[in-house]
């Protein structure tokens, strides 16, 4: 029998707010243990919390980003179960009236277009975080106890583990576009949780499902559900039967294992927090956040190629995040080329960038510099190849191209009789070679240019010297 995968997918989304989501404490990840805290987050008695008003608006953002609608009056709910690492015994949450319900999120997972469907974007707040390496005790550190969440719950309308990994990936950019997170999957800015199911094809009921836990980045995302896949089909086809349960992905051994069953949904006994007013959300604040919504990368490709007449694959890989296409967009106000901008950013920058595991932001060549650079080029002061001499220049010293040129005497050298010299001298040197040429082994024009750029140590213009090299060698 055929079977059909069935997946929808829990992402939790954490905020880059200064401070939490209902206290003043830093949410600032890497601080050391429970230093980030106060009353509010250790639950003290007595203490009350206070809505962080930038929480309500990023969600808004979100939400008007993914098609959703914006819930004029929604509320703060109690959700409670017990784990160490939640002193309050709850979890503020929300559960019947979300902020954001019925979105969509495009993608693309390379078999074609699909729009999968949000169920709704809520607010949440973080647990804290047990640890169980230290010896052999356990310890809990509360400085993520209340650090804001938006959580986006997708329909189960996911096919195929690379649309999963697909759609995480979209969610992550979309978060990143808007300024509202990080996205940093590795320190759990982004995490995700995978609901996955078999039936039959054809079937229109959904099959007994598996949630996966602890998936930290796109490619195990889509490992852990693969596995799923695998074992829910061996099962099937032996004639036993899934158990609806929660399993935990170990990366290490590539496998999914058993962490609790959950033969019936949890009874969470929500109910609005007695101590949070409802969240109001009017058409003035709406309208402003729509005024604040940054081009999206889909729109902003069409545009790259239609402004700056690149081809569609450069306008994908340089909108693919937001500080990279604001980078390319910067260096071409210097430059006022295009083309050459955007092929030394998918080049030199983003080689630098995966060899140095930063980001364009933290970059030390700002688009100021690369454009002045690649304006000389422009120019002829400097070849390409010279030029990407004086980039590894500038990622040392951090001085201004020009400066570098004059400094390191690598203008480029374009007097004719300079280079006429040049020329003959390798003509002089290499009789066979030139023999040859004018036997019919026309090929043997790349080899006297590579020798007059290797005299000049690449500081002719090459295309003084190709003129030059076809005048001699044709006479």
């Amino acid at each position: 029998m055929k079977y059909e995968l069935v997946v929808g997918l829990e992402v939790h989304c954490q905020l880059n707010t200064v401070s939490k989501a209902f206290c003043g404490c830093s949410a600032q990840f890497g601080k050391s243990a429970n230093t980030n805290v106060c009353p509010v987050c250790l639950a003290l008695p007595g203490a009350l919390p206070v809505l962080n008003r930038r929480v309500v608006e990023d969600a808004v953002k979100l939400g008007l980003a993914t098609g959703c609608s914006i819930a004029p009056h929604s509320v703060l709910a109690r959700k409670n179960y017990f784990y160490p690492d939640l002193p309050k015994g709850y979890q503020i949450s929300q559960f019947e009236e979300p902020i954001c319900s019925e979105g969509m999120v495009h993608i693309d997972a390379g078999e074609g277009k699909r729009d999968i469907r949000l169920i709704r974007i809520h607010i949440e707040e973080d647990a804290g975080k047990s640890i169980h390496d230290i010896g052999e005790e356990t310890y809990i550190d509360l400085n993520r106890s209340g650090v804001p969440l938006l959580e986006i719950v997708s329909y189960p309308d996911l096919r195929t583990p690379k649309e999963a990994s697909a759609y995480l990936q979209k969610v992550r950019q979309i978060v990143k576009y808007l300024g509202i997170s990080d996205g940093n999957m590795e320190e759990g800015s982004l995490r995700c949780d995978a609901n996955v199911s078999l039936r039959p094809v054809g079937q229109e009921e959904y099959g007994t499902r598996s949630e996966i836990k602890n998936m930290n980045s796109f490619k195990n995302v889509e490992k852990a559900i693969e596995y799923e896949v695998e074992r829910h089909t061996a099962i099937l086809e032996s004639g036993g039967v899934i158990l609806q349960e929660t399993r935990l992905w170990d990366a290490d051994k590539g496998e999914t294992r058993s962490m609790r069953g959950k033969e019936f949904a949890h009874d969470y006994r929500y109910f609005p927090d007695p101590d949070l007013v409802p969240v109001l959300v009017d058409q003035e604040m709406i309208d402003r956040i729509l005024l604040e919504l940054p081009e999206f990368p889909e729109e902003r490709a069409v545009r790259f190629t239609e402004e700056y007449a690149i081809p569609a694959y450069d306008a994908a890989v340089l909108t693919v995040e937001r500080e990279l296409a604001d980078y390319f967009e910067e260096t071409v106000k210097i430059s006022g080329d295009a083309k050459a901008s955007s092929n030394w950013v998918m080049g030199e920058v983003m080689r630098m960038l995966k060899e140095s595991y930063l980001d364009i932001a933290e970059f030390s060549i700002r688009p100021q510099r690369l454009g002045a650079l690649i304006t000389l080029i422009g120019k002829g002061v400097i070849s390409n190849t010279i030029a990407k001499q004086v980039f590894e220049l500038m990622l040392k010293s951090g001085d201004a191209p020009a400066e570098i040129v004059e400094r390191e005497g690598l203008a480029q050298v374009s007097d004719s009789s300079a280079i006429e010299a040049v020329v003959q001298g390798i003509l002089d040197a290499n009789p066979g070679q030139l023999a040859a040429y004018r036997g019919g082994k026309t090929k043997l024009l790349g080899f006297f240019v590579g020798q007059c750029m290797s005299q000049t140590k690449g500081k002719a213009n090459p295309q003084m010297v190709n003129e030059v090299l076809l005048k001699k060698l044709e006479g």
